[in-house]
């Protein structure tokens, strides 16, 4: 039977008069099955003791049923209930000899999954017919599969490029889910702990109190870490939450003090940035405008990825939700390389590139990449350099100036 116990013998036979006719055999317990699906099943098994066959039914109706509690979306769950009731199937071995079937194009990972959703989880490896495969290697009819794990190893979002089955597939989506909100639990707290200290407040004075759970009510929450999650994601700005515990009068102090709050003194630092108050939060820099040590600098709570560092002047951040910008500044006391853009417009001549390169090595700045393009006699010179802050990138662009060749230098933000 396929996956979704439909059973029946089809041919096609050709009359005295040339016409196809297609015939169908079935039993009569197969006919009602194929018409009326899952009820005529118990119809004609009850009060019966189940047999393999019936087992395996009850154990797919299992597997549709924590599919539909797993996924919420309910285009994901109709996405996902058809791969499993309309699959094409192979068949493959467990290593003790026994007999799994997959839909056309599942890999180990799917097979792993099967077994149990920490073998799952912890898959680091497969090997078929002794043989180690990719992890994306799809399965053929009569492999032999065994699973490799790793005790704390995790699932990667790009199984789901290459998994099929609905197992896998909500498998993976619910611990990846788990994990963004573990995460954004995490950033949601230091932001809020650092919204109460900025009003020598605790927050962990309020986390029992009739306060926060007005709070709770307020934005449909049931838990303090649904709060913070929210506020981790962005969708809750931790200043909104604060606002709930000051009066009148604080609210107002806390308008003509946002000035100064950004002078205050700053804590530990993550990749060269300091954030006021926060501690261990994932930051990148915004491809958008690149910033750099001496660039004015604001971050973005981006949901479910930590802070992105923006330059203060970035048309982009201009357009974001300001209730999501924080405060951060750069931590001078780190030393590290920033990549930047810069594009040098010349009169094409021999050795163009070589001198202009030439001038930035005598800055200690590393090129990371270099090419030159010449259109009508004008050569336009790109080069992606690393360098320390905004005041050595100066003194490269103010020395670039100085070639008599040179007619323009610009950096480029993108």
């Amino acid at each position: 039977p396929k996956a979704n116990n439909y059973q029946s013998l089809h041919t096609t036979v050709i009359g005295p008069y040339g016409e196809r006719v297609e015939i169908q055999i079935r039993t009569k317990a197969m006919h009602e099955w194929a018409e009326k699906g899952i009820a005529a099943h118990w119809r004609y098994k009850e009060g019966r003791a189940y047999k393999d066959e019936e087992e395996n039914q009850i154990k797919k109706l299992r597997e549709i049923l924590e599919i539909q509690q797993e996924i919420k979306n309910p285009k994901e769950f109709m996405s996902d209930l058809r791969l499993a009731l309309f699959p094409e199937e192979v068949y493959v071995f467990t290593p003790h000899g026994d007999v799994k079937s997959f839909p056309k194009g599942a890999t180990p990972i799917d097979f792993a999954y099967s077994i149990h959703t920490d073998i799952g989880n912890q898959c680091i490896g497969a090997k078929v017919n002794r043989n180690i495969v990719p992890l994306k290697y799809k399965l053929q009819n009569g492999d032999r599969v065994e699973i490799i794990t790793q005790a704390g190893h995790h699932p990667s979002k790009d199984w789901l490029k290459y998994v099929v089955t609905t197992r896998a597939i909500s498998k993976i989506r619910n611990w990846i889910n788990a994990e963004e909100k573990r995460n954004s639990i995490a950033l949601g707290r230091d932001l809020l702990e650092k919204e109460f200290k900025k009003q020598n407040l605790k927050l962990g004075n309020y986390v029992k109190s009739d306060e926060i759970r007005k709070v709770f009510s307020e934005y449909s929450v049931n838990s303090l870490d649904d709060l913070l999650s929210q506020v981790g994601f962005g969708r809750i700005s931790a200043r909104q939450i604060v606002n709930h515990f000051l009066d009148k009068e604080a609210l107002i102090d806390v308008e003509k003090n946002k000035e100064w709050e950004r002078k205050k003194t700053i804590a530990p630092p993550s990749l060269g940035v300091s954030l006021t108050g926060i501690d261990n939060v994932m930051v990148k820099f915004a491809k958008c405008c690149n910033p750099i040590p001496g660039d004015e600098i604001a971050g973005y709570v981006s949901r479910g990825r930590g802070i992105t560092v923006h330059t203060r002047s970035c048309p982009h951040l201009k357009k974001l939700d300001k209730e999501r910008i924080v405060d951060v500044q750069w931590n001078l006391s780190q030393k590290n390389a920033y990549p930047v853009h810069v594009k040098v417009v010349c009169d094409d001549s021999k050795g163009v590139l070589t001198e202009v390169s030439s001038v930035i090595s005598s800055f200690d700045v590393n090129i990371s990449y270099a090419e030159v393009e010449t259109i009508n006699m004008i050569a336009t010179c790109n080069f992606v350099i690393d360098v320390n802050d905004l005041h050595q990138l100066n003194q490269v662009v103010a020395a670039i100036r100085q070639l008599k060749f040179v007619k323009s230098v610009m950096r480029l933000r993108q």
